[in-house]
């Protein structure tokens, strides 16, 4: 008698069709993206005139728009790598801009830029005491500090600001914003800035649109916006390269395994989003030293942004960054070019949708190849029949962008798995 020890085997195709590794980005194929890019804007500016394009000038504008969203994002980062679901984030960008408004109209830009960090560092805590200690549901925790946050604000700004006979009213301050503070200090490299701009003004095809480019990063630049470009970089090495960031992102892949590791779960998970909150903060405070006063809704949804452009980059720091990147490049343009800019935007939007179209046809997807096609037909008509572009749709150009990009990276997203998830200690026992 014998005995088959063998489970049977499932002998149909699908189970030995081997995966298709995921294409990664090396640093060849970043920079042809980048020289892609940069050559597409110089055809774009050349073809339509829309000079704005390559402007050294807007990309100092889309750099500034840029950090407050970039920080915000990077907060959604830290918090969400933990699993904890940061909604919360706008909130915290509130009360970041408050204090730092607070602060800064009587000791200064950077004392207003600790005073942010403090606020939404605050704002952060209270969220992860709700959600990690007491596993109050993520979101309604998220929506709930959000609301108080503005209400808060509000009722602190009528007492602080607008109190009558109040030195802060004296000093120019009211119900709805700040006495203003002086400048925030920037830097300008001497004698490269110069010879850049004498470069940008002759307009030379690509070279005088890369001088416009590069001069916006060494004119005139905040060095708050220095420190960001610090904290990207920390973050990337605090979490991937520490042993800290592999218990951190541990908590949200496996918290249960990580328990049973040694890893302190709850103290992970408080302090990413306590610096969530810190950098959502600084974010807010960014805001207001930049205009030098603080407003009543200064922050203008930007912790919505940030947590888009945290999802675009697939919870990386560089992929954060190039998201805020492309919104406030968007949101400068917008500002500064108007209709007739944004108009340009749409022959560049329906070549890259022809782009687009002949991949999703080399990989068989024949759909939406025809509906990129169409969509790129669409624009052209649009273009080649217009002059500009209504004021409406400039004014939601960024976020319309942010959709389209959202939508596009959809397919290629990949969260923490214990995201959003309510963990408690010993669970797993």
């Amino acid at each position: 008698m014998s005995t088959n020890l063998t489970a049977p085997v499932d002998q149909s195709p699908q189970h030995h069709k081997p995966k298709t590794p995921r294409a990664k980005l090396s640093y060849p194929k970043v920079l042809l993206i980048v020289s892609g890019s940069l050559i597409l804007l110089s055809l774009l500016r050349v073809i339509t005139g829309a000079t704005n394009l390559t402007e050294s000038g807007q990309y100092t504008a889309a750099l500034n728009a840029a950090v407050p969203i970039g920080l915000a994002g990077l907060g959604g980062l830290w918090a969400e790598r933990s699993g904890v679901i940061n909604i919360g984030l706008e909130g915290m960008m509130m009360l970041g801009a408050f204090s730092a408004g607070a602060v800064g109209w009587q000791h200064g830009p950077w004392a207003a830029a600790a005073a942010g960090i403090l606020g939404g560092a605050l704002g952060g805590l209270l969220h992860a005491v709700v959600t990690v200690t007491f596993g109050v549901d993520h979101i309604i925790s998220g929506v709930a500090i959000n609301i108080m946050a503005l209400g808060l604000t509000q009722f602190l700004a009528k007492l602080w600001f607008g109190a009558d006979g109040s030195a802060a009213a004296a000093a120019g301050g009211n119900d709805k914003q700040s006495p203003p503070m002086p400048d925030m200090p920037t830097f300008t490299v001497p004698g490269l800035s110069h010879w850049l701009s004498a470069v940008e003004q002759h307009h030379w095809f690509l070279v005088s649109d890369v001088a416009g480019i590069a001069g916006s990063l060494v004119t005139n630049v905040s060095w708050l916006t220095v420190a960001t470009a610090v904290v990207f970089v920390l973050t990337f090495f605090v979490l991937w390269r520490s042993p800290f960031g592999l218990r951190l992102r541990s908590c949200g892949e496996g918290p249960i395994a990580a328990e049973s590791l040694g890893v302190n779960v709850y103290r992970y998970k408080y302090a990413a989003v306590v610096v969530s909150g810190a950098l959502a903060g600084l974010g807010g405070a960014f805001l207001a030293i930049y205009v030098h006063i603080y407003q009543d809704g200064q922050t203008g949804g930007r912790g919505y942004i940030g947590l888009a452009t945290m999802i675009f980059g697939n919870w990386r720091p560089g992929g954060v960054a190039m998201g805020a990147g492309l919104f406030g490049f968007m949101d400068a343009l917008q500002l500064r070019g108007g209709g007739p800019t944004v108009h340009a935007l749409l022959l560049l939007l329906a070549v890259l949708l022809v782009g687009l179209a002949l991949w999703k046809l080399r990989g068989g997807q024949r759909i939406q190849a025809a509906i990129s096609l169409a969509a790129a037909a669409l624009l052209a008509v649009w273009y080649a029949t217009t002059d500009t572009v209504p004021l409406e749709i400039v004014g939601v150009a960024p976020y319309i962008a942010t959709l389209l990009v959202l939508s596009l990276a959809a397919q290629r997203l990949r969260p923490p798995k214990a995201i959003g998830k309510i963990y408690r200690r010993g669970q797993g026992k």
